[in-house]
């Protein structure tokens, strides 16, 4: 009898610990005025990824891929669009010859500059906030494999060029480039702010590094990259459905689980696609955009916890399809880019 009343109150107590927890949570609704309406006839087709600058403007990445029907009555918007924070299109540019082709992931850097990478192409690219190409690494149409192609076998171990590459973090305190390279490598790649290679880790896994988490080996992708406050970088092993965090050195520091997608791993879809933190000095928050469960993850990032989820399938306000990458605005708004069938941006107001 003892032995089952201490059961109920350590299960209360872990029921009350966990809805204080989500308590502590942020809490953000629907935006639905954000953002304005295109220009005339303009089109979208899949946005590959959405970052904000210091000023809290929104770049959004966009495939140019519209449907031939769309082709009959509008126009491809431009590769590269920019909205104020009231959502208003104030700069667009580039089109599927300039920038990498399937363009993927977007970073702004602390000079204002965006970055760009393609999981079509070999490059990662800096842009002007305006629209001027500053630096390209890498070869376009060129690929780090056993023959040059994106049919090759992958290098991983390209000083000059990459293997469909999908996202890019610059360090602040140095200007070095880090590059999660990505649908057809398995690598971090950094470079100095001159685009000269300075070092890599991480590889394919083994089943057994997949199901146990080491650290470096990646089940898939390596969808996304970020650098903390504190120096770390956090990469997305999608299908692994985790977060693995690094020094800059790339040893290997801790996982963050989101293991809400298959049983065993791989997991096909993966859960892990994209990350944002908090804008506090404390980053207290990390946000995690879920794409196999179509649901925006709170988690306490100290601890890793999953604090509260928002978001559903369906093509409804609020809803999700493709939830592809999340940013986050000096005022704690977050903002999500839905690719494939999805083909827009949806903003969630913080609620204060």
């Amino acid at each position: 009898m003892r032995n089952a009343v201490v059961f109920v109150m350590m299960a209360l107590v872990a029921c009350l610990s966990a809805t204080a927890l989500a308590q502590d949570a942020p809490r953000f609704e629907i935006d639905p005025s954000w953002p304005k309406p295109l220009p005339d006839r303009w089109v979208i087709g899949r946005t590959g990824s959405i970052c904000s600058d210091a000023h809290d403007h929104l770049v959004v990445t966009n495939r140019r891929d519209i449907t031939a029907e769309e082709a009959e009555t509008s126009l491809q918007a431009p590769s590269i669009l920019i909205f104020d924070p009231a959502g208003t299109l104030v700069h667009s540019f580039g089109d599927s010859d300039t920038v990498p082709r399937v363009v993927h992931g977007c970073f702004v850097d602390h000079e204002n500059n965006i970055w760009l990478t393609g999981n079509g192409d070999g490059i990662v690219q800096k842009w002007s906030h305006d629209g001027m190409l500053l630096m390209q690494i890498g070869k376009r149409g060129a690929f780090d494999t056993t023959d040059g192609t994106a049919k090759g076998r992958r290098l991983n171990a390209g000083t000059s060029q990459f293997f469909n590459p999908a996202g890019v973090v610059v360090d602040s305190t140095n200007g070095d480039i880090y590059v999660a390279d990505g649908y057809g490598n398995r690598r971090v790649a950094v470079f100095n702010r001159n685009g000269e290679f300075l070092r890599q880790w991480g590889r394919q896994a083994t089943q057994a590094e997949i199901d146990t988490g080491v650290g470096g080996a990646f089940a898939q992708l390596v969808h996304c990259i970020a650098m903390s406050r504190a120096g770390l970088v956090y990469v997305c092993d999608r299908q692994g459905d985790r977060i693995q965090v690094f020094d800059k050195t790339g040893a290997f520091v801790r996982n963050i689980w989101i293991r809400t997608g298959t049983p065993a791993l791989p997991d096909p879809r993966g859960t892990v696609w994209w990350i944002a933190f908090s804008r506090d000095p404390e980053q207290k928050f990390l946000y995690v955009m879920n794409g196999r469960n179509e649901q925006l993850h709170i988690l306490d990032h100290a601890s890793g916890k999953v604090l509260s989820s928002f978001g559903r399938p369906g093509h409804l306000l609020g809803n999700f399809t493709h939830g592809h990458a999340v940013a986050s605005d000096s005022a704690g708004n977050l903002y999500i880019a839905e690719t494939d069938t999805g083909r827009r941006m949806q903003k969630f107001r913080l609620l204060k």
